[in-house]
């Protein structure tokens, strides 16, 4: 296989071919992609301009290598799941373990805002669900899911929505979350929630208004995150 004549680097369109090809589910989470040799002799390049492009999906959370493996399509596990995207902490930095409740879960049409973050037709059909996530055994976040049903076919009858939605996503949908955008601000807890969070209607609560992006570049899930922090930190790590 030819690579197309342009002004990218050579191992950029090594990247944006294999990425198309994890796009088109060529190759499917946690299995093995071909050696490095191999896809070399393919792509008619070196195997230094294939390894280039490979550490770039791996640096990228789209694949991950395997001692003495080789390298795999990266799948999401719990583990994984809480490590990348689930920020709150305690205070010295540890990473706990939430539990999940579902306390709701509904059809209806996406808002103008929604429709514009998810790039969907006016009025096309989403769910909204609402989770609480305890930890410690403390309820700390009120959370807004909306879900498109274009994307998410009758997730919304999905008996295990208290597991982490981004393992759903994958496995019933071929849906691979691999970054997500946060937004931070404080506000005040909204009237409807603050119960289930122990607090008053208006108590202050940092709120994480977040888009998740799937492997194609799509946001395909919007949430809102109201999150108490008098004993917990939000923390990013970055490497």
């Amino acid at each position: 296989m030819t690579l197309s004549t342009s002004f990218q680097p050579l191992y950029k369109q090594v990247y944006d071919l294999l990425t198309k090809r994890l796009v088109e589910g060529h190759w499917k989470p946690s299995e093995p992609l071909p050696s490095e040799m191999a896809l070399a002799e393919e792509l008619g390049v070196s195997q230094g301009t294939v390894r280039k492009a490979l550490n770039q999906m791996v640096t990228e959370n789209l694949l991950e290598r395997r001692q003495g493996k080789g390298t795999y399509v990266a799948e999401h596990t719990q583990e994984s799941s809480l490590f990348r995207f689930f920020r709150l902490r305690e205070p010295n930095g540890e990473t706990l373990i939430p539990e999940t409740k579902v306390l709701a879960s509904s059809r209806r049409a996406a808002n103008q805002e929604e429709c514009a973050k998810l790039k969907l037709e006016k009025n096309a059909q989403i769910v909204e669900l609402v989770r609480i996530r305890f930890l410690q055994g403390e309820p700390v976040i009120v959370e807004k899911v909306i879900q498109p049903l274009s994307v998410f076919p009758d997730i919304d009858k999905q008996s295990e929505l208290s597991r982490p939605l981004y393992i759903v996503y994958q496995e019933s949908y071929g849906i691979s979350i691999v970054s997500v955008h946060d937004e931070l601000k404080a506000t005040e807890m909204p009237g409807e929630y603050a119960k289930e969070l122990g607090l008053k209607a208006g108590a202050s609560v940092l709120m994480v208004d977040r888009s998740s992006i799937n492997i194609d570049g799509r946001v395909v899930e919007i949430s809102q995150a109201y999150c108490r922090t008098d004993k917990f930190i939000y923390a990013v790590h970055h490497k």
